[in-house]
């Protein structure tokens, strides 16, 4: 019974998602920061990042792979990805069963302001060492029934506008109170080392297309070069240099793909001086030429 219970539960998901989906990929909704997603077949593994945000599947899976770790989370999962990690996706979907999921991303403030008006008190904040930047979570019913409430909202311009931040609110009071509220506790504890890359970060990803140095991002995180080294890496799995060069790789990507840029154009947008080493990058890192890209 609780089984039929979940399946009906997830039908009534896909139902909500469908509606809102008008083509395979991210949609955007009524509502700042929150997607849809949609896919109708398999889509291989392959290089991705996403902004640190709770990705609810109603149907179909994915499989991130992160390091050495595997991630899978389906129907009845959802993933937090507690800071913009760039990593590996893997989509399982079919035409008559196709992908439906929901990203909402995660506002640090709005955050805040929750952990605060909680009064969380579970001793000493946990050290990056810790914490893992993407989990996959079971979707229990609480989590469920804010999800529902967040895609009704979707489907009433009126009511996203009015009614859609609480909504979204309470979604993150939900995951606040699940079983990896920890790593979405230490994203806004501000002495803490996890928060303070998070800041960080979100400066990289405003400013990667400039001239950047370790200094620089050190500062944010009120860190030292050494320190924040040893941190970033910790955190990210990757040292400062290796994350900026994918996080550029990445949205020169989706300049090709989404917005039809030149070659020239995307390297230039994403802070490559040369054509010709943006080139030789982006194949290593993709395993074809950019210009192969834009023209398939």
């Amino acid at each position: 019974m609780l089984l039929t219970r979940h399946l009906d539960a997830n039908a009534t998901l896909v139902a909500l998602i469908k509606g809102l989906t008008p083509r395979d990929g991210f949609s955007p909704t009524h509502l700042p920061g929150v997607k849809v997603l949609r896919a109708s077949c398999d889509v291989a593994r392959g290089p991705q990042i996403y902004e640190p945000s709770l990705m609810i599947v109603a149907q179909g899976s994915k499989v991130a792979y992160l390091g050495p770790r595997t991630l899978e989370y389906g129907a009845g999962h959802y993933l937090i990805q507690a800071m913009p990690v760039p990593f590996e996706c893997e989509t399982f979907a079919l035409p008559n069963a196709p992908l439906y999921g929901v990203t909402v991303g995660i506002d640090r403030v709005v955050l805040g302001e929750l952990v605060m008006a909680m009064g969380i008190q579970a001793g000493p904040p946990p050290t990056a060492q810790t914490l893992e930047s993407m989990s996959s979570v079971v979707l229990d019913d609480a989590m469920r029934g804010c999800v529902e409430r967040l895609l009704q909202c979707l489907h009433d311009p009126l009511e996203s506008r009015i009614m859609g931040p609480a909504r979204v609110r309470e979604l993150l009071f939900a995951a606040l109170r699940g079983p990896q509220a920890d790593v979405l506790r230490a994203l806004v504890e501000q002495q803490g080392q996890f928060s303070r890359i998070a800041t960080s970060l979100n400066h990289l990803h405003a400013h990667y297309a400039e001239p950047l140095n370790i200094e620089t991002l050190a500062s944010y995180a009120h860190m030292s070069a050494s320190t924040f080294h040893e941190h970033f890496k910790r955190c990210t799995l990757l040292s400062p240099v290796q994350y900026l060069k994918r996080l550029r790789l990445l949205k020169a990507q989706q300049l090709l793909l989404v917005d039809g840029l030149s070659v020239a154009q995307s390297a230039h947008s994403v802070g490559y001086q040369s054509t010709s080493q943006f080139s030789r990058e982006y194949k290593r890192y993709f395993l074809r030429n950019p210009g192969d890209e834009r023209a398939a």
